[in-house]
């Protein structure tokens, strides 16, 4: 959904609406885990979404908008969610974030390859940076960060976690400012306090009544 998205419509936009997940996953973890959203909680990830929203939206403008596209980015933030909602509940936090990863990988992969041909050629012209980027988000970003972040959602509470969801735009542009020497203005400064204020809220321990 991410990647036709990302064809059909702005980047920003697809962006913008793909990190409205831990938005759905808290809702998703408040009715079906019976972790409650505080008033604190929805302030913070209020706050968090409004930080991921500027850092977004401060980028310059890049392709058209349509509704089949951000149609496509929500129906991707809503798997992203739950995904991780159905890694979050007992059955599956009994085997493990790397056998979690196993039957995710088993069961998405022969559907992707069924779905690869309506959308373009399933043998395409690979060159040696494709190569070498399959094996980065491989070996790092599948079995490293992935499987760090099925473990953290199997200790920690799903709107801890996916409250720092809301830092990833942020961080990609100052990585860009640090390895690129690209501009980081007022508005990123803006948009990262704005989503650690709320990541702080959505933290905060609640006080139990004595």
């Amino acid at each position: 959904f991410l990647f036709l998205a990302l064809d059909l419509t702005t980047v920003g936009l697809s962006s913008l609406i793909m990190y409205s997940m831990p938005v759905w996953f808290a809702l998703l973890a408040h009715f079906g885990l019976g972790e409650r959203i505080t008033g604190l909680k929805a302030a913070g990830l209020a706050l968090a979404f409004a930080g991921c929203a500027v850092a977004i939206l401060s980028r310059p403008a890049t392709g058209e908008a349509s509704l089949a596209g951000d149609l496509c980015a929500l129906g991707a933030a809503w798997g992203w969610a739950l995904t991780a909602y159905i890694a979050r509940r007992p059955v599956m936090r009994a085997e493990g974030p790397e056998m979690q990863l196993f039957w995710m990988v088993l069961v998405s992969a022969p559907i992707l390859l069924l779905a690869a041909p309506f959308f373009g050629p399933l043998i395409r012209d690979l060159q040696p940076l494709h190569i070498v980027g399959l094996i980065f988000q491989s070996s790092v970003v599948v079995a490293g960060g992935f499987i760090a972040w099925l473990w953290l959602l199997s200790v920690y509470p799903a709107s801890t976690v996916a409250s720092f969801s809301f830092l990833t735009p942020i961080l990609a542009i100052l990585l860009g400012a640090l390895l690129f020497g690209e501009t980081v203005g007022p508005a990123i400064l803006f948009a990262a306090a704005l989503a650690a204020a709320g990541i702080v809220l959505i933290n905060r321990p609640t006080s139990t009544p004595r």
